[in-house]
């Protein structure tokens, strides 16, 4: 990931709409924090020689995992999964709300997202950095993604600064008239930032990265949309820091989920 990809744009858009609102912000990055944690390669530990030690296993729930590389390997390679699942993490993400879908996608989490029906969604927009790459060359399952143009960049970034600040001045106007939220947050694009918590374990997680993070020591090839790849990347940086020996792990045997 480049710095430009994970640095805000936040100049303001004023006075491109018949009737001004709130100054309309666009940002180019996807915000992730790890709000609270159980999960530790020890978690893997114990839960895997339960089947083995029985009530003897209850000795290794402090265990240093350190010790223990060979059998987190042991499971990875194996595909034996449920010793992974053993741990908790909630992540809060805020992505505009085509990430969501995307991310809803995937159903081995739980999510809570802020609603458009209870409160005055905010006019934060996203554009793409100038070094997202804009044009799809070749067809579906093997076609890849290059920069594009000066003028394609231009044109992208100024249709998506007018259509956000025309949208949201019309949400505003419908919203003084005393229209529902519900009913006035249809005209706003789907790059509009939302927020969720997101709760899952580590093999669910892994099964996510695999499928939206591209790698070329991947086992299996992957092509996610490079706005959700963004978000896995930052969850990854999280939970490696907790699970590091099972995060090694996961990379050395072709980062396929268990």
């Amino acid at each position: 990931m480049t710095t430009q990809e994970t640095e805000q744009s936040t100049e303001p858009v004023t006075g491109s709409v018949t009737e001004p609102g709130p100054d309309v912000e666009f940002r180019s990055d996807m915000k992730v924090d790890l709000v609270r944690a159980s999960a530790s390669d020890s978690d893997v530990l114990f839960a895997a020689r339960v089947s083995t030690a029985g009530e003897q296993s209850l000795a290794s729930v402090d265990a240093d995992a350190s010790k223990s590389l060979g059998l987190i390997n042991f499971l990875m390679r194996d595909r034996h999964g449920s010793p992974f699942e053993h741990n908790s993490m909630t992540f809060y993400v805020s992505a505009p709300i085509f990430v969501f879908r995307e991310f809803m996608r995937h159903r081995i989490a739980s999510y809570n997202e802020e609603s458009g029906r209870y409160r005055e969604l905010r006019p934060v927009f996203y554009v793409p950095s100038h070094e997202r790459a804009l044009v799809q060359q070749g067809r579906p399952g093997a076609y890849e993604f290059v920069a594009g143009t000066e003028e394609q960049h231009a044109l992208v970034d100024g249709e998506i600064r007018s259509v956000c600040a025309h949208a949201y001045a019309s949400y505003q106007r419908m919203l003084e008239a005393g229209v529902a939220r519900e009913v006035a947050r249809a005209v706003l694009p789907v790059n509009i930032y939302s927020s969720m918590y997101v709760t899952m374990n580590a093999r669910a997680l892994m099964n996510f990265l695999s499928l939206r993070t591209k790698r070329p020591d991947s086992r299996f090839p992957s092509f996610p949309q490079r706005e959700i790849e963004m978000v896995a990347e930052k969850m990854e940086d999280l939970w490696a820091g907790l699970m590091p020996a099972t995060h090694t792990a996961f990379e050395t045997h072709g980062r396929v989920a268990p």
